[in-house]
């Protein structure tokens, strides 16, 4: 199970308070938080080398390299290449560690042989040795394979990866509360997510009307009857309220996808969803109104939440940098030396 962003931060927060070290914001912690899981998502690698070279136990559940390697396993990923320029094949977006690469062009897809410069050079000068599509070689360099030998029409299709992918940073994502606290927004953060919550997308109201029916109105866009996009978005669900005949909250229970800014919706007015005589009410999205242009929505850790504490730890180091308290460096060191000689033993 992964580790939760949020029993984190609160963990962070509250022994700093504890302690009286000083606060860390959401956008420190968010910061730190990426920089803990990737310098633990690396130590696994350099732990697995280590244990690699060690007798294995045969106790069940007690072999540390199987754990470790059930710890990046769930990164293995196989992708096609992201972009290709010829005989170029640029890696996938997400790649972080090349594994190997496949020429699915060629008789049950023939593993793809890196070699140099000079090797290729070489083996191109013998009939005997130049690269055919059954044993194709490439030369990788600068987040790229050049792949010999090319196909007549070359598609991203041609090159498969087998890597691990990088994870996604974690996020705790909030909205402000009424007293400028931060308050925790649990829900999935997609960077083409609309924000979910309370009055989301009143500041995006294009064209309200003065004569609505008074009271509360929930539809889904696209399915409820009266409610509409010009996008192509579904699985949008608002609740609107019309207070003195005009509109003055709408809010997002479900933020449904595949809505860019731009888009509106339009819920009918007269002779409609909200009654009235004059016309209907318009919502044109903004940048600001999607997660990746405001605060909400929040991210998991990706490693597992056997790190939790590791995690926590770290975080705490860190944060004693930020606050300039060597108190909290110098005790979260001495709790992460202690762990991992725990560990070790």
């Amino acid at each position: 199970m992964a580790i939760n962003v949020n029993t984190v931060y609160t963990t962070v927060l509250s022994i700093l308070n504890k302690e009286q070290r000083g606060y860390l914001t959401p956008y420190e912690f968010n910061q730190l938080a990426a920089q803990v899981q990737l310098e633990t998502f690396e130590n696994f690698f350099e732990d697995y080398n280590q244990y690699i070279r060690m007798p294995k136990t045969d106790v069940e559940f007690a072999s540390r390299m199987d754990h470790i390697h059930e710890e990046f396993q769930v990164f293995e990923k196989n992708d096609t290449a992201s972009a290709v320029t010829g005989n170029v094949y640029t890696q996938p977006t997400d790649l972080h560690r090349f594994g190997s690469a496949f020429y699915e062009t060629g008789i049950n897809d023939p593993e793809i042989q890196i070699v140099s410069k000079r090797e290729y050079h070489q083996q191109k000068l013998s009939p005997l040795t130049q690269p055919t599509t059954n044993f194709p070689i490439a030369i990788y360099q600068e987040d790229k394979l050049t792949v010999y030998p090319a196909t007549a029409a070359p598609v991203v299709g041609d090159i498969g990866f087998n890597y691990i992918r990088k994870p996604v940073d974690p996020r705790w994502g909030y909205s402000v509360g009424s007293l400028g606290q931060f308050v925790y927004d649990s829900t999935v953060y997609g960077a083409n997510l609309l924000n979910t919550g309370t009055s989301t997308l009143t500041s995006s109201i294009t064209t309200n009307q003065t004569d609505f029916v008074n009271g509360t109105y929930t539809g889904t866009v696209g399915v409820t009857g009266g409610y509409s996009t010009s996008g192509t978005g579904t699985g949008l669900i608002v609740s609107i309220s019309v207070v003195g005949n005009t509109v003055t909250s709408v809010d997002v229970t479900t933020a449904g996808t595949g809505y860019i800014a731009g888009d509106t919706v339009t819920v009918t007015g007269s002779g409609g969803v909200l009654g009235g005589g004059t016309g209907d009410l318009v919502i044109t999205l903004a940048a600001s109104d999607f997660n990746s242009g405001n605060t909400y929505g929040s991210t998991n850790f990706e490693i597992s939440d056997s790190q939790q504490t590791d995690v926590i730890l770290k975080i705490l180091q860190y944060a004693g940098v930020i606050i300039r308290d060597p108190s909290i460096i110098q005790a979260a060191q001495q709790e992460l030396m202690q762990d991992q000689a725990n560990e070790k033993r």
